[in-house]
């Protein structure tokens, strides 16, 4: 729980005085974006080693 909320506090922090509110937004999505994105990658991983798929 530490964690999650230390991550929190530097994704608020990292928009605070961001400047213009279209690349606020712009950084926020690709933020997102990228973060399913990840998700995905670990989702497809871990699903490929519990499967048994021979890394060769």
């Amino acid at each position: 729980m530490k964690h999650l909320l230390l991550i929190k506090e530097i994704y608020i922090s990292a928009f605070k005085n961001l400047g213009h509110i279209i690349l606020k937004n712009y950084l926020k999505l690709f933020f997102w974006f990228c973060f399913i994105l990840f998700v995905v990658v670990l989702y497809a991983f871990i699903f490929r080693v519990a499967t048994g798929f021979a890394f060769d």
